[in-house]
């Protein structure tokens, strides 16, 4: 299939292609860009991987590295000679990765890979692999479609030409389906690497879609493995979750699969009405939901929307019965900004003044 949008005809993209025809790789653009480019979206950030072509003689800065070879590496300092002064390179020899930065667009380049895992770890074991071995290995279809950027046709029949796509997954089927689906066996992918399905939940809130039905239930069967993540990785995604326009999807989503109980165990004992003679309260985990989203709707503030998901925090615990009363949570307030700091360093979010003004709205 061929792309005509406008976007993918951009210099820049041309311009990496010509390089890569030079040095006679195969590179394509992946990921994130190549979903948004269908969904519409902007998108500044452009992955490209690079592909060996095994009929081209060696070249210098081929050499294998750790089973790996620095063609993503080379591909990268090509590019950023020949756009001169206002490129930025920055290598990372230690992952085979660079990246260009030039007018405001991040170009990161990498060698196609191949990964395994060991299950106390999410960080792969990383050799060098095909395109189809790279597109394998991502963690969604959506995120696994490529588009060519060679110009030039090589000696490798099976090499596509500038603008076409290769979407192995039916990730642009999916696109249409408004569908977050794992590329493989989802067992897998969220057992390999359990920030996935921290990622599943984020897409889905980010873009408004629904969680495949067997994906959902192997976040639900691989919750613990969460455990392995550090909680910086996990604090990233919470706050991507808190910055959609309806973060109250995320949370729910965390909740309903069981992952909330191990990231933010506090806001699940807001769920639940108990009553006596007749006479119940407000289920405060709803509650809380609605105010973060009527929050979102005003302000993209992120710490403010973190007061909003924990201005009730401490309810559960003030939560009291009083005849001719009803039911109480008197000191909730104070005793919810004491709850602040805590959660903050439990999720390794800053403690500074940051910390300090979800605290004091909390107070308040």
């Amino acid at each position: 299939m061929k792309i005509t949008d406008p976007k993918i005809e951009q210099p820049i993209l041309h311009l990496i292609g010509e390089e890569a025809d030079r040095l006679g790789l195969e590179c394509y653009v992946i990921g994130g860009w190549v979903r948004d480019l269908f969904l519409h979206r902007p998108s500044d950030d452009i992955d490209v991987v690079v592909v060996d072509n095994p009929l081209q003689l060696p070249l210098k800065g081929r050499e294998k590295e750790d089973g790996r070879s620095g063609i993503g590496i080379l591909l990268a300092e090509a590019v950023a000679k020949r756009l001169g002064k206002g490129a930025h390179l920055a290598v990372f020899k230690t992952y085979g990765t660079a990246q260009v930065k030039h007018k405001g667009q991040e170009l990161e380049f990498v060698g196609a890979r191949r990964e395994s895992y060991r299950h106390d770890s999410r960080n792969p074991i990383v050799e060098d692999g095909t395109l189809e071995e790279d597109q394998n290995r991502r963690d969604f279809t959506i995120n696994a479609m490529a588009i060519c950027l060679n110009s030039r046709k090589s000696k490798v029949e099976s090499q596509k030409t500038y603008g076409e796509l290769l979407d192995p997954f039916d990730g642009m089927g999916d696109l249409e389906r408004c569908i977050i689906r794992t590329p493989l066996d989802p067992d897998i992918t969220f057992s390999d690497d359990p920030l996935r399905m921290m990622r599943a939940i984020r897409f889905a809130t980010q873009l408004g879609f629904n969680l495949d039905g067997e994906t959902f239930d192997a976040i639900a069967r691989n919750k613990e493995r969460i455990g392995i993540i550090t909680k910086e990785r996990i604090a990233e995604e919470l706050n991507k979750i808190m910055m959609s326009s309806r973060p109250s999807i995320g949370f729910e989503l965390l909740d309903e699969c069981g992952l909330l109980k191990y990231i933010l165990p506090q806001l699940t004992m807001l769920k639940g009405v108990e009553v006596i003679r007749g006479q119940g309260h407000k289920d405060n985990f709803f509650h809380t939901m609605q105010v973060l989203d009527q929050v979102a709707e005003t302000s993209d503030n992120l710490w403010l929307r973190w007061a909003a998901l924990l201005h009730d925090i401490a309810k559960p615990q003030t939560k009291r019965w009083e005849d001719g009363v009803g039911w109480t949570f008197h000191g909730h307030e104070f005793k919810g900004s004491k709850m602040v700091p805590k959660i903050f360093a439990q999720l390794k979010l800053p403690l500074n003044e940051k910390m300090k003004y979800v605290e004091k709205l909390v107070l308040l």
